[in-house]
Formats: structure tokens, C-alpha cells, sequence
């Protein structure tokens, strides 16, 4: 491919389909989490964009590299994002379902939880790789860079949407933030499975 209008068309695209897992996961963030201070709102959108945009660089990597490790390990990415999001989500749930109606002060989005949301969420674009491989390097790394870019303001509009109705609906939240983050892990391995 060429540097062109289509390229850069290409790129976008890509964003919009690889973000809407981390979309969907900042829905539940934001939903969690509705007294979310700007700060860590741009923080979270920026993790999420962050291994967006290495996982396609990391498999482009493996295709002009390791390949023949790559495809071994391709099988296993479905269940690695089910087993992830599952195990977060299902966290999320017990503390939803185990919460005070009173308790107003819901788990919030650790660091360590957010890495594992970035790397589930993402996981799935070490595939990508494949679609970029006939990309020199840098036009791999700037179709990378637009992917962050798309994802970086598709998380920050599901934080937002998330937080307004967690605000609304803060006792039930963490509930519905679980439930989201299972069900896309389930979404997740029942596509890359079957």
C-alpha cells in the first residue's frame, strides 16, 4: 500500500473496529467509577489507546520476524481476553451484588486492574499484524498511531456515556459494568473460537 487518503481511511477504520472492546470496557469503567476525575479519565482512554497501538506493531513485529511463534500462540488469544475479562468482570459483579444500596463508595479503577483491561481489550489486534505486514515500518507505526488516536476518543466518549449513568444508576453500576465486561469476553472467544 501506498501513502494515501485511503490509507489513512484504512487506519481509521481499523481504530473504530479494534476500539469498541476497550469502548465497551470504559463504559463499564466509567459506569463503576461516575465521580471519575478528568485526569484519570484522559489516563484510562490513554492506556487503552496504548496497547491498541502496540499489539498491531507488536504482531507486525512477528510477521517480519517470528512468525512460525506467532501462529502458535494465535490460537490461545480468545481464551487469554476470555479468561481476563471474565475474571474482572466477574470481580466487578460479586462487589456489585455483595455492595450496600447506601455504599456509595464503589471500587474504583486500579492500575493494575486497567493493565489487564488494556491487554485483554487489545489482545486480539496482535492479528492486525497480518493486515499491516505489507507495510514498511513506518507506515505500520503511523496506521498504529491512528488506531491509538481513534481509540484514545472512542474510550473517552465511553467514559463519559458511562459516567452519566452511573451517576443515575451508581447502587447497580458495578453490576452492569461486570456483566458488560463478561459478555465481551465471551464475544471475544466465541468469535475468535468459532
Amino acid at each position: 500500500m501506498e501513502w494515501s487518503l485511503l490509507f489513512i481511511f484504512n487506519s481509521v477504520l481499523l481504530g473504530v473496529g479494534l476500539a469498541m472492546d476497550a469502548f465497551s470496557v470504559s463504559l463499564a469503567n466509567g459506569l463503576n467509577e461516575p465521580d471519575m476525575r478528568k485526569k484519570k479519565l484522559c489516563g484510562i482512554a490513554g492506556v487503552f489507546a496504548f496497547f491498541q497501538a502496540l499489539m498491531p506493531m507488536t504482531g507486525w513485529v512477528c510477521v517480519h520476524t517470528v512468525l512460525q511463534y506467532f501462529k502458535v500462540f494465535e490460537k490461545f488469544i480468545p481464551w487469554i481476553a476470555l479468561v481476563l475479562l471474565i475474571f474482572i468482570g466477574g470481580k466487578m459483579l460479586l462487589e456489585g451484588l455483595n455492595s450496600k444500596e447506601e455504599d456509595t463508595n464503589t471500587a474504583r479503577v486500579g492500575l493494575a486492574a486497567l493493565l489487564v483491561q488494556g491487554v485483554a481489550t487489545s489482545i486480539d489486534a496482535l492479528s492486525v499484524g497480518f493486515t499491516i505486514a505489507e507495510y514498511g515500518f513506518v507506515m505500520a507505526l503511523v496506521c498504529s498511531f491512528i488506531i491509538a488516536v481513534v481509540t484514545f476518543f472512542i474510550c473517552v466518549a465511553g467514559l463519559v456515556i458511562g459516567k452519566k449513568f452511573g451517576t443515575k444508576y451508581s447502587g447497580k453500576a458495578s453490576i452492569l459494568g461486570g456483566v458488560i465486561l463478561i459478555i465481551i469476553g465471551l464475544e471475544i472467544f466465541i468469535t475468535g473460537v468459532f
